[in-house]
Formats: structure tokens, sequence, C-alpha cells
């Protein structure tokens, strides 16, 4: 699979930079999993890594040579990580690649001597990276930075020889150049990935095809896309067949092709992307419409988007006038893309917001948590509720766009993207209540309670105690470490008030 998926088959002399992503093989313990998992935790749930997949970030080189037999030389240098980092691996390539390809072998273990001593990838922490006589210097984001913002790394003043290089981002793409070749029609396919549709971007470099589906998937943040998306996928992939059968309905997936097969094996699509070279505009791109899928038969079809849906919200025309205003300004790029990425971060925030309110009236009041019984469930979904809340508190509130809202969040409702991220507000909340019981077993007199208890009760309550402890820790539960301090506390004064024989046994055991 990394063999096919590195070697692209379309015409693309000279160097080319693309990211693709594959599933790993079942079964595979990885050691370094379990110190990711803790790293995890920092992470805003869109750069959380997908213990399924990996990421392979490939700088490929073709060029003429009569000397070899094929008339080309041909290669690419591949990096296979887990984390989705796309734009600190995408200049970490580019730095080693071209010397690479010259020096061969013994460089790239100068490469890999300089990586293992990069220090663990913390988020929050401005980190210092050395590759090859560059220190790059960036921020992994973490789950408390505000959405849409992005602390600026200083660059370093190094006093010896070592340039030092500021990466403003880890992981974002240039939205706009990505978003240029079908700019009028943004709004629809933020609708698209957010309903977690099946998308097929056909491009003519993998270069183009990778940069289009991540801005795709990125273009919903800060909610997580929750289906299998791939940057550049072939006919060689093992799930070729799994995606383009005609037997069953097209998987929730956004494919990035650039083989021209495509456009026959995957007509039957509901909706598909063609982008030609993405160039950045000089002029003002003009107006397209969306086309009809019939329209897709022929290879040549022209750039655009191809599908059938009507968008639930009116088009904003605003936005579409002050990106092009930026064009006609010629505004750099990169601000072009901070205005577009700030449109999708309102339109999702203002989509999010109503249900993230009624979410969090699910949870049981802190009254009705006991230290005596077990922390209470949370409040079952029921959409009828849920949407009974949006007259009053909706999106309307913040956004004004106005159109069918109700019918986008029914759509919405039967997504994988909201399950993943309703599960994982559930999971969210039910340790929270975990968390606060634990704070009121804390605030009990469990000396007191023991001593009116049998020995048999109070072994059994000071093996659940640890058994808490094991959980909180396992579980990485929101508790502040004095409270676990304190509770460690309770279990060793009730243990130390019962007799020798019960003290032994139970300072020895864990956990039941």
């Amino acid at each position: 699979s990394v063999c096919c998926l590195s070697l692209p088959h379309v015409g693309c002399l000279g160097d080319t930079q693309f990211c693709f992503r594959f599933r790993r093989s079942p079964g595979r313990k990885v050691s370094l999993c379990c110190f990711l998992d803790q790293l995890d935790r920092d992470l805003p749930v869109y750069l959380k890594k997908d213990s399924a997949y990996y990421y392979g970030y490939v700088y490929f080189r073709q060029v003429r040579d009569k000397s070899l037999k094929r008339g080309y030389f041909q290669k690419s240098l591949v990096l296979i990580s887990k984390l989705p980092y796309v734009h600190l691996f995408r200049t970490m390539l580019k730095q080693i690649a071209p010397e690479y390809f010259e020096k061969s072998e013994a460089f790239l273990e100068a490469v890999c001597s300089d990586i293992d001593r990069w220090p663990p990838p913390v988020p929050g922490k401005v980190l210092q990276l050395p590759i090859m006589g560059v220190i790059m210097k960036l921020r992994i984001p973490t789950y408390r930075d505000k959405p849409g913002t992005t602390p600026i790394v200083q660059n370093l003043h190094q006093a010896d020889a070592q340039i030092s290089m500021a990466l403003p981002t880890v992981h974002e793409v240039d939205l706009f150049r990505c978003f240029c070749p079908v700019f009028f029609h943004i709004q629809m396919l933020w609708e698209l990935v957010l309903l977690g549709e099946p998308l097929v971007v056909m491009a003519p470099s993998p270069a183009e095809s990778s940069e289009t589906v991540l801005a795709l998937v990125s273009c919903i943040s800060p909610l997580k896309y929750c289906s299998d998306f791939r940057p550049y996928f072939t006919i060689h992939d093992s799930e070729f067949k799994e995606y383009t059968t005609r037997t069953q309905a097209p998987p929730s997936v956004i494919l990035g092709v650039t083989n021209p097969f495509f456009a026959k094996t995957l007509q039957h699509w509901p909706h598909i992307i063609r982008i030609g070279d993405i160039k950045l505009p000089g002029e003002v791109p003009k107006q397209v419409k969306v086309k009809k899928l019939k329209n897709l038969k022929t290879l040549d079809s022209k750039p655009g988007v191809y599908t059938s849906y009507k968008p639930y919200l009116n088009k904003d025309e605003e936005i579409v006038k002050q990106l092009q205003k930026g064009v006609q300004q010629k505004r750099p790029t990169e601000a072009q893309s901070v205005i577009l990425r700030r449109y999708f971060l309102e339109l999702t925030e203002s989509f999010i917001i109503p249900l993230e309110r009624y979410v969090a009236s699910l949870m049981p009041l802190q009254k009705c948590i006991s230290p005596w019984k077990s922390p209470p469930q949370l409040r079952q979904f029921s959409q009828d509720d849920f949407m009974k809340t949006l007259e009053k508190a909706g999106p309307q509130l913040t956004s004004g766009l106005k159109g069918d809202w109700i019918g986008l969040y029914r759509h919405f409702l039967k997504s994988p993207n909201f399950d993943g991220w309703f599960r994982s507000r559930q999971k969210e909340m039910t340790q929270k209540l975990e968390a606060l019981h634990l704070e009121a077993l804390c605030n009990e007199n469990l000396v007191f309670w023991s001593q009116k208890h049998t020995e048999v009760e109070t072994v059994d309550l000071v093996l659940k105690l640890k058994n808490k402890l094991l959980q909180a820790d396992r579980e990485h539960l929101p508790v502040k470490t004095d409270t676990l301090k304190k509770l460690q506390t309770h279990i060793n004064d009730i243990i130390l008030a019962l007799p020798d024989d019960l003290q032994d046994i139970l300072l020895k055991t864990g956990t039941t």
C-alpha cells in the first residue's frame, strides 16, 4: 500500500509533495500508543490521533535521466506517522528530501539521529526540533486554546551557526488556495462535509487532491470529521473494492483521486468535485454553476462541483464579495485563508452551540450526587426536545444566515459526525460525574462511617475506594491532585483503624 501510494502514476515532473492516509493492520500493538494517549488528552478534538490509521507524508521527485532504463529518475521519501501534523512534516521533508536524493542512506541516518533528540510532542509547549542544521520552532495547539487563534511563535536568535525557522501552524493547509477553484460553492461544501456525505475530489495531481481533501476535512473545525477520508486514493488501495462497489450506497468518506479511471468508476457517487490546476488567481474567478452529475461522463469534464444536492441554508453572498475584493486588491493568500477559516469557524460554532447547550442540560444537578450511591446517569438525548430548544436558543442568536436550519439539524443527527461528537461529549460528562462523585466521597468523614459499620462493609469500602483511585488514573478523570491525595489519606486512616491481620492484607491488596 505504502509503495503504491507513494509513487504517483500521473505526470508529476519535478518535485511534488502530498499526503495520504491508510488503515493500520489489525492486531498490531504499538508501545508508543499509551504514551501518545496521555498527550492526546490535551489536544483539540480534531487533532487527536485515530488509532486505526496512519498518515504518509511524501516528497516525490521525477526528473528525466537518459542513463536510466526508463528514462526517468523516480524516487519518494515517505514519513509515516500517527500524527496529523501536515504542515510540520511537509516543512521537514522539504528540508531533508532534496539532500537525501543527492546523498542517499547515510544522510537519512543523520536525520533519524536528529529526530531521536526531539522532545515529546506536548500540546501547549513551544518545541524546538533540530533537523540537519535547522531548528524548527513550533507550538502544538491545546483544547484550551480559543478556536481560531494561533499563538505566535517567535523566531529564535541563535548564538551558534544553527538557523531557526518558526512554523505558524503544525497542521493547517492553505484554505483559500485549495478552495479557489470552487470558491462559489464553499458554503454548500461545508454542509456536505458537516453531514458526512460521500465526496470525491478529482484532481490533476496528488498534491492538489490531498490538499483539497485536507481543506474539506478542516472546514468544519472545531468539530472533528468522524468518517474516513483519503487525501490520495488509488486503485491499488485495499479499500478500492469496498469504496467503488455499486451494490450499495457509497460510504461516508472523502476520497482524493487523480486516475482518470475514477471518472468512470465513481460516476454513481452523489457529489463530485473536479478541480483543474490550483493556481493563485490574479483575477477574480468566474461564477460557476453547480453541474448535474449526468454531465460527468467524459474524462475531459470541466472543473466544478457535480451534484444534485440542494443546500439547506441560503447562500452567504458577503463572504464571496469579501474574498473577491481580496483578489482584486492582491491581498496575500495567507490573509485570504484567515478570512475563510474565520468564516467556517463562525458557521460551525453557530451550528454547534445550540447542541452544546442542550447536551449540557442532560447533566444531573450536583445535589443529585451522593457519596453513598453510584454516580447518577446522564439523561437521554431526545431529538424532539432538542428541536424545541431551537426556537428560542437556535443558531439565529449568532448567525444572520437564513434557511432551513431545522432540516440541517435533522440530517446532521443521523450523520457519523453527530455520533462521534455526541460520544465524545458523553464520555467527558460521564467522567465529570465520576470526578464529582470522588470529591463528594473526599468530603465525608469516612473513618467515622467505618467505625459504625461491620468489618466486612469496611473492607468492601476500602476496596471500592482503591478501585476509584485506579480508575481516576487510568481514565485521566478531571480530578484535582489534592482530592486524590485526600482520598488516599482516608483509605490509609480506615485501614489503620482495623485489626492488624486485616491491615496487612489490605495494605498489600491493589484492587479486586
